[in-house]
């Protein structure tokens, strides 16, 4: 039975049965020994994403230690709220902060990983839980921003200067976008970050 471990760029948990290209984790366990999401949905405000095979080391999903969460890919983990981890993705981390401090106006030489995370937890979610949005001129973000459109709650990726629909098997549909303005979904910091060329890995279903 599939278990509720994907996250969605709105940063939800939910069910799929699709592996992910990504996994991660946000600091802890948060599961309990059935294998079902207690109430929170993070323990610290560090929300990593790492690499599904590193140094030959092997977890049973959902056991002992952090709860291992999945992501279609790059661009939806940054809309969720999660940065590459420092370990097993060193080098793309490096990559992210470079393009951090470029797109923020941050000091390299001071900038710590602690720093980011501060600022993202604060960008991601509100003390009820709910994810951080904002309004914007679609025109005015950069590829690889997810947004959502009129009053739906779909997560819909800016790529190539279109729409492409997500969903936890990949996306599925294509539009030209007509609205004036969009719902950001993507945290503001990570905008930038994407705006300053982080090369964030897309699903190929959205080519």
């Amino acid at each position: 039975m599939p278990l509720q471990n994907r996250v969605s760029p709105t940063g939800d948990i939910v069910v799929s049965d699709s592996r992910g290209a990504l996994m991660g984790n946000r600091g802890g366990r948060l599961h309990d020994d059935a294998k079902h999401l207690a109430d929170r949905r993070w323990v610290t405000k560090s929300w990593i994403t790492c690499k599904l095979h590193f140094k030959n080391r092997h977890r049973d999903v959902m056991s002992e230690g952090y709860t291992e969460l999945f992501f279609l890919d790059e661009v939806t983990a940054l809309a969720a709220g999660h940065r590459p981890c420092a370990e097993c993705r060193r080098e793309d981390w490096l990559r992210f902060k470079e393009a951090w401090c470029r797109g923020v106006g941050a000091d390299p030489q001071t900038t710590l990983v602690r720093h980011v995370d501060q600022r993202l937890h604060a960008e991601r979610v509100r003390r009820d839980r709910s994810k951080v949005t904002y309004r914007s001129r679609l025109e005015e973000l950069p590829g690889g921003v997810f947004v959502a459109v009129g009053k739906s709650r779909n997560p819909w990726l800016l790529r190539e200067g279109r729409l492409v629909r997500w969903s936890p098997g990949g996306y599925v549909q294509t539009a030209d976008c007509v609205a004036p303005d969009v719902t950001v979904l993507t945290p503001p910091s990570i905008v930038a970050v994407l705006r300053a060329g982080y090369p964030a890995n897309v699903d190929p279903s959205a080519a």
